[in-house]
């Protein structure tokens, strides 16, 4: 496990190691932070909690179960290094990796994350590849689901987050479940 763990820490270090060469975090008109991050790979409650937070990373990859028991909440609008190939602006991310992978992108191993809830107040937030048990909420826009399952309920907290929200399955895996209600909570 130890191997696949490493493997993955260099492919996410290799596939970002462009995104510390770009400027320093700035402003925009809207006074929201454009900040590009490198990933975080977690094994540990604490450094979960850091990361998600809006000084944390774009993309969190655990590395084995964790359970936290308290709510969960993830912040910040990060950029995830990479361009729209259509407009060229800069794309923004926050994804929640419950896997590790292959140096070919294969799904090597799959993790449970444990909480009452986790909130994604981000844009374009994900869960991907594992299982989550608890509630998830949702207030960000383009929130999806890749293979994933939620042993709990999800719910929406406003209309853009339900009419933007997606299941993004992958071919070839486990199709994404949702255990309980999936509704928009006012």
């Amino acid at each position: 496990m130890k191997v696949k763990a490493l493997v993955l820490a260099l492919t996410v270090a290799l596939a970002t190691s462009f995104a510390g060469c770009s400027k320093p975090a700035s402003t925009t008109d809207s006074n929201k932070a454009d900040t590009v991050a490198a990933a975080s790979i977690v094994d540990d409650a604490a450094v979960f909690e850091k990361s998600i937070g809006k000084d944390g990373k774009w993309i969190i990859a655990v590395t084995k179960d964790i359970t936290i028991d308290k709510d969960l909440v993830v912040d910040g609008d990060f950029k995830n290094g990479k361009k729209d190939k259509e407009t060229g602006e800069e794309l923004y991310q926050r994804k929640i990796a419950l896997y590790t992978q292959d140096e070919n992108k294969k799904v090597t191993g799959k993790f449970t994350l444990t909480a009452p809830s986790i909130t994604f107040n981000s844009i374009n937030g994900s869960l991907e590849y594992g299982t989550f048990k608890g509630d998830v909420y949702v207030a960000g826009k383009n929130f999806k689901l890749v293979n994933q399952t939620i042993e709990g309920n999800l719910y929406f907290l406003n209309e853009e987050a339900q009419k933007t929200f997606k299941i993004a399955d992958k071919e070839g895996d486990t199709a994404t479940t949702i255990t309980g209600v999936q509704e928009l909570k006012k």
